[in-house]
């Protein structure tokens, strides 16, 4: 057995420890959570919040358009903006799916960015809203250290932090590291598209229509759909309207609202509306939808992040 290959089976080892039922394992670090699978799991719609995820064993692929995204136990996956697409996982009973999810730290990303840029000189590389890239030994080396840290109470309070850091520092250098570089920098179309995305997530409760999401990125509307396509492979309205639909799906399945009360909660006029495009975009009814999510997944506590459910 080769380094990469011991070392990938000393962290499937600690993760069986660190996430021992199906679904998400929360840490004693907020922004981490350990996850497990036990089954394959078909297409299905998500919507990931910026953060890194590295799996240690399984394999996921995600579908954005014409693009296909492997992460597996080779690849991890970076997400820099909310993107909504599809997700399918390979996992069985024999070889559940393990993965530790890290959501983005901007103001520890921020910091090590304006260091790298200092040391560095900024990144010219094309961002990305999301790429999935190899591990290298250096990264593995990384999350080893990480894992083992965080299987001692006391070391993952102590340690853990910096090790955070480490990781972030190594996807940063690591192969596609000046994307993420140029994306948390927010510059250039991408920066402007990036304001109107978080407009979205932080409103989407409220009218909003291309123009003013136009005027929130300083585009004109023309600009505007060109470059918000091509950072997250939809519309500006097929992007709001997935989103509304997301946050009405963990409305009902968290506190147990009516379909007709969370459309109405995510701005949906109209209830019948809502159950037509609800049907057409998660291929279930809201009800059956629900039922079918609680029997699939173990959730994590509400004060987690909202967009990150059906997900890793």
């Amino acid at each position: 057995m080769n380094r990469a290959d011991s070392r990938t089976s000393r962290m499937v080892h600690l993760m069986e420890t660190l996430a021992p039922v199906e679904g998400y394992n929360l840490s004693t670090l907020e922004d981490i959570r350990f996850l497990r699978s036990n089954r394959p799991l078909t297409r299905t719609p998500v919507l990931y919040d910026p953060g890194i995820v590295i799996l240690c064993q399984g394999r996921k692929r995600g579908y954005l358009g014409d693009d296909v995204y492997v992460y597996d136990a080779q690849h991890y996956l970076v997400v820099s903006v909310p993107v909504p697409f599809t997700m399918e996982t390979d996992a069985s009973e024999a070889q559940p799916m393990l993965a530790v999810y890290m959501r983005l730290d901007l103001q520890m990303a921020s910091e090590l960015i304006l260091q790298m840029d200092e040391a560095l000189g900024p990144s010219d590389a094309q961002p990305k809203g999301m790429y999935a890239s190899p591990m290298d030994d250096l990264l593995r080396a990384s999350t080893l250290r990480f894992l083992e840290a965080m299987s001692s109470p006391g070391e993952a309070q102590i340690l853990g932090p910096s090790l955070v850091r480490e990781i972030y520092y190594r996807i940063l250098t690591g192969e596609q590291g000046g994307s993420m570089r140029a994306a948390l920098n927010r510059q250039g179309h991408f920066g402007k598209v990036t304001r109107a995305i978080r407009k979205i997530h932080s409103c989407y409760q409220e009218r909003l229509d291309v123009v003013s999401l136009a005027q929130e990125a300083s585009m004109s509307v023309p600009n505007f759909h060109l470059h918000f396509r091509s950072v997250t492979d939809s519309s500006p309205m097929q992007y709001l309207k997935s989103t509304r639909l997301h946050q009405a799906r963990l409305l009902m399945l968290r506190n147990a609202m009516t379909a007709s009360t969370a459309a109405f909660n995510v701005g949906y006029e109209s209830a019948s509306q809502f159950s037509r495009e609800f049907k057409r975009f998660f291929g279930r009814t809201p009800q059956a939808e629900i039922e079918w999510m609680k029997a699939t997944y173990a959730l994590p506590a509400p004060s987690t992040p909202s967009m990150y459910v059906s997900s890793h």
